[in-house]
């Protein structure tokens, strides 16, 4: 019943957990002026049991941060999640996560609640970032009436308007793939991640294929975040 009417109503900001109550107030702290070499961002990537957030569920996440273009590798984030419907042989094949693997995982929430704090007041980069949003902010908005504040880019979306607008792109890479999945994307651009489907190295992948594409953006009068979010949002 409590779920049913924070979805409808939403919770009073002093029932959020402090995790959330902070973060629900970052669009008040956020400098769009600020240039994209001086902006935390956050490379992440989930695994799921499918691919419908209205009934499959997250069984891992893994982050990295960037200053700007700069990948802190001291700086990571991956766990696993408790899976909160039945695991798919099929999402298995592809994941390699076994009902044994996920025995001592953790609840969604706490997980999410680590990753929230993890990524702070950062900007979310992913590759069809839409599909782990809605997967993230499904269990907040179920539990707390809220969703992610932090703005979020998509690196598919970014490489297509690059293609489009910037001919030194599309020169330097001699033409740009047809296939816009990320691991035919990190073959195009040289870019090592390890072992795939695993949602570190998945975002790891992600968080280099921003970095090809950001010394470019200068060239196309992209300097800030505001113009960087307005090219390559979801």
């Amino acid at each position: 019943m409590t779920s049913f009417f924070a979805r409808i109503l939403g919770k009073p900001r002093a029932e959020l957990p402090d995790w959330l109550q902070h973060q629900q107030e970052l669009r008040k702290r956020l400098d769009l002026k600020c240039g994209i070499s001086e902006t935390d961002f956050v490379a992440f990537d989930t695994e799921l049991t499918g691919l419908d957030f209205k009934q499959d569920s997250i069984i891992s996440l893994g982050a990295v941060k960037l200053r700007g273009a700069t990948i802190l590798p001291g700086k990571t984030f991956y766990r696993l999640v408790k899976p909160e419907c039945e695991l798919k042989h099929k999402s298995v094949v592809v994941h390699e996560l076994t009902h044994t693997d996920l025995e001592c995982a953790e609840d969604l929430l706490e997980v999410l609640g680590d990753f929230v704090t993890f990524i702070g007041d950062a900007v979310l980069i992913g590759h069809f970032v839409h599909i782990d949003l809605n997967f993230v902010n499904k269990p907040l908005q179920e539990e707390f009436g809220v969703s992610l504040q932090n703005p979020a880019l998509d690196t598919s979306t970014l490489h297509d308007w690059l293609y489009d607008n910037d001919s030194q792109f599309a020169r330097h890479y001699k033409g740009m793939t047809m296939k816009s999945d990320l691991f035919s994307m990190a073959k195009k651009y040289s870019v090592d991640g390890g072992k795939s489907h695993n949602a570190f190295s998945d975002a790891y992948i992600t968080a280099q294929l921003f970095q090809r594409f950001v010394p470019f953006l200068p060239g196309c009068g992209i300097k800030t975040l505001k113009e960087l979010l307005k090219v390559a949002r979801p």
